[in-house]
Parts: C-alpha cells; sequence; structure tokens
C-alpha cells in the first residue's frame, strides 16, 4: 500500500486548524488538514442549542473575513459560527479532508518525520501541528455516585431544558458555560441551584465599549497586568441574552440560589465549601478594577466616552451570600439533575511522541514542543490569554507557520550542502 508524504499535517479544523492552514499557504508550506468529523465540528453537535459567541461579531472573527448577516455588535449563534469556519476554509482553499480519524502519531524511523496512522491510511509528514483546541475530553468529579438516582451530565452534553427531569437543577461551574446553562434554565421555569468557585468577572461591556475592546487597550489579553491568582480561574462572561455582565447578585434576585464550590457528598446531602462570600468578593474586586483602569484610560487619552455611573452600583447581597448554605440536602432541594459545567481535560494519547512534561501536559513553548517538528495550537495560554479564542488562536498560528518556514529554510540549506560542486555539470 502506498504512503502519501506531506510536509505539515494539520489536525483539527475547527479555528485553529483553520488559521493555521491560512497561515502555511501564505508561507508556501505544502500541507493537510485532517478532521474525524465536519469543519468546526465541536460548534455543530458538541454545545448547547442557545450558545452564542462570547464575544460580538466585529470581534470574535479572523482578519480576512467579516460576517456579512450579523451585526457587529451581535453575539453570533453557533450554527452560523460553524458556517463562518466553513465559508472561511472555502475562501482560502484549505485542504481540508473531513471524516478521517488520526489514530497515532510516531517518529519516523532513520529518517525526519512522523509516520500518522489515519483511519483512511498512513501518511508521512515532516512536521505536525496538534490543533485539537481545549475542548476534548468532558470532565467532573465523581462526587455524586449513580446509585443517587439524580440525573448527572456535563454540559458538553447539555443542550436544552426540555431534556432534563422534572425537578431542580444543581448547575456546578461559575464561568461562561455554567452561568449560561443557569441563566437559561431559570428563564425556562427550573428552580436552579448554582455551585461557583473562584472566577474572573469583568463587565460585559463599560462606557458603550465590550469587554474584548477593553482587554485589547488595556493590555489584558497579553496578561501584562494580570494578577497570577487571576489567570487560570474561571470567566465568567458569555453573550447570552444580547450579552449582559454576569452577576450572581442578580441571578439570586431573580430567583435563582447561589452556592460555593462544591466539594463532597453523603447520604444525600451535598458539603459546599464556605467560599462564597469570597469569591464574590474577588469577582467584584477583577470587576471593579476594569472599571477604574477604564476610567483612567478615557481620562489619559482624551476620550470621549459616555461616563456609567450605574455600573459602580451593586445590588444587595441576597439571602444566600448573606446567609451562605453549607449543606445542601439534595431531595428536600427538589433537585433531580446535576449540570457539570466543569470544563474538559486533554486528550493526545493518539500523539506517541516526546513532547509532555511528567504531568502529561503539552511540553511547548508558544506552541513549539519540546519534540521538534511537533507543534500545539490553540491550547489555553499558549502564548496569553486569548490563544484559545478565535482572536488569538488566528495570531498564534501566524508565529508557528512562520517557525516552521524557518525550519524548511535551515533544511534546505542542508540539503543544498548535500549536492556534489560539479553536480550541475552532469544535469
Amino acid at each position: 500500500m502506498s504512503v502519501e508524504e506531506i510536509d505539515t499535517l494539520v489536525i483539527g479544523a475547527g479555528q485553529s486548524g483553520i488559521a493555521m492552514s491560512e497561515h502555511l499557504t501564505q508561507m508556501k508550506v505544502p500541507h493537510i488538514v485532517l478532521e474525524r468529523k465536519r469543519v468546526a465540528e465541536r460548534w455543530r453537535s458538541e454545545r448547547w442549542d442557545s450558545l452564542v459567541a462570547n464575544g460580538p461579531a466585529w470581534h470574535d472573527r479572523f482578519p480576512g473575513l467579516a460576517f456579512d448577516d450579523v451585526g457587529p455588535d451581535v453575539f453570533p449563534p453557533k450554527e452560523r459560527m460553524a458556517k463562518y469556519f466553513e465559508d472561511y476554509a472555502t475562501m482560502i482553499g484549505a485542504p481540508v479532508r473531513t471524516g478521517v480519524e488520526v489514530l497515532h502519531v510516531k517518529r519516523s524511523e532513520n529518517r525526519p518525520g512522523f509516520v500518522v496512522t489515519t483511519s483512511q491510511g498512513v501518511i508521512e509528514a515532516k512536521r505536525v501541528v496538534a490543533a485539537t483546541g481545549p475542548f476534548q475530553i468532558p470532565q467532573f468529579p465523581k462526587i455524586v455516585p449513580p446509585e443517587a438516582g439524580i440525573q448527572q451530565l456535563h454540559s458538553s452534553a447539555y443542550k436544552n431544558p426540555r431534556q432534563l427531569a422534572e425537578g431542580a437543577v444543581l448547575v456546578v461551574g461559575g464561568g461562561a458555560s455554567g452561568s449560561q446553562i443557569a441563566e437559561e434554565l431559570r428563564v425556562a421555569g427550573k428552580k436552579v441551584y448554582l455551585s461557583i468557585g473562584e472566577h474572573y468577572r469583568p463587565p460585559r461591556s463599560y462606557r458603550n465599549r465590550d469587554y474584548v475592546w477593553w482587554l485589547g487597550v488595556l493590555g489584558k489579553w497579553d496578561e501584562i497586568k494580570i494578577k497570577p491568582k487571576r489567570k487560570h480561574v474561571a470567566f465568567a462572561v458569555s453573550g447570552y441574552d444580547g450579552g449582559k455582565t454576569m452577576d450572581f447578585r442578580r441571578l439570586a434576585s431573580q430567583g435563582m440560589t447561589v452556592l460555593g464550590l462544591t466539594q463532597a457528598y453523603e447520604n444525600g446531602v451535598l458539603k459546599i465549601a464556605n467560599d462564597l462570600v469570597e469569591n464574590v468578593a474577588a469577582g467584584d474586586e477583577a470587576y471593579f478594577d476594569v472599571l477604574r483602569e477604564a476610567d483612567a484610560y478615557v481620562e489619559r487619552n482624551g476620550i470621549d466616552l459616555p461616563p456609567e455611573p450605574e455600573a459602580w452600583k451593586l445590588l444587595p447581597d441576597p439571602e444566600c451570600l448573606a446567609q451562605p448554605i453549607l449543606e445542601l440536602d439534595l431531595a428536600k432541594a427538589g433537585i433531580t439533575t446535576i449540570v457539570w459545567a466543569t470544563g474538559f481535560r486533554f486528550d493526545f494519547k493518539w500523539l506517541e511522541v516526546d513532547a509532555f512534561d511528567e504531568n502529561g501536559q503539552p511540553f511547548h513553548k508558544r506552541g513549539i514542543s519540546a519534540e521538534s517538528g511537533i507543534y500545539f495550537l490553540g491550547l489555553p495560554e499558549l502564548t496569553n490569554r486569548a490563544s484559545s479564542f478565535i482572536y488569538g488562536c488566528w495570531h498564534d498560528a501566524k508565529y508557528i507557520a512562520d517557525h516552521i518556514a524557518i525550519q524548511r529554510n535551515y533544511v534546505a540549506y542542508e540539503n543544498s550542502r548535500d549536492v556534489p560542486a560539479n553536480a550541475a555539470d552532469h544535469g
């Protein structure tokens, strides 16, 4: 059986893989993009029905294509985001092959590159870019046993309120996913309990500018001024319902019960950490930090943006914050479903190379891995906090494509040195 050869193989045709293809094409690097399902599959089938982009359309896109049917300040729905990446792949002529699963990647023996075994045959590639993103294997703590009789599902399996059992719902996770799902369930008439831990809670917008704009002008995408403790906590911001600041006091005032971190389970009762007051206060601090920095920026640069005094006001503390619940009897609360919005873990078992640290995490610098010829793209904090966002992965891909082009130049030089000086005489 013949073996196909290619310079660079990109694995994954989501936002990262499409961005990588664009830059490789511009660098004239021969490449293929493999996708086990469809382009942007996770946007299509692995998220809930009402999901929208976390940023407005003017920002959550690639530089080469604007939305032609969505207003600049609208948060595009997931189906439109999937179509956007499909359209982008077509526009740039990305060499995408769908329905091809990568089974394993191994270093070639006695020659450069890697042997890539796929569901449709073997490919030999000089370089491999793992562009599978951060949302790979759903993870949640096995706190509540199956015999408890509670419906449990991860946020990636949640689609809409209709799939849940009758009764109250506990949503665990105070980031964008958990907060948005909890609010949707509350609007649908469910009694909702929301368990949150540490979180970063910025304003959705301030003084007529969306937070993504403030992230840019205040240097927060680049994390230069971000407090180390706040770098890796849940990001409590979303575009749900047109985009609102995620305010846990507001949710509580509308009937939701907010809890601290879910810790343990025993005899039908959940143990809740006594950290709610501390974490909400830290979220408030982050929120006001942005307002202060934004006001200083406006004044320093003489920009005409309208003041927003209402943004500085907090709602009164609800009962669940004034008297935090530390034990939750699921039966007495009527809870029949738990939605775990607790994130994902990596799945690189197919990548059988020396590119991981002692904890099994990708070992890299700006996506260039410890294993020469292996690259990572789309991971959280790859270069900064924007790396797993649409805006950020495009720029990270440009850096990696440039590195690949440089490495190709080194190889080309080495190959030219192997050619005898009088070779041209025998052409």
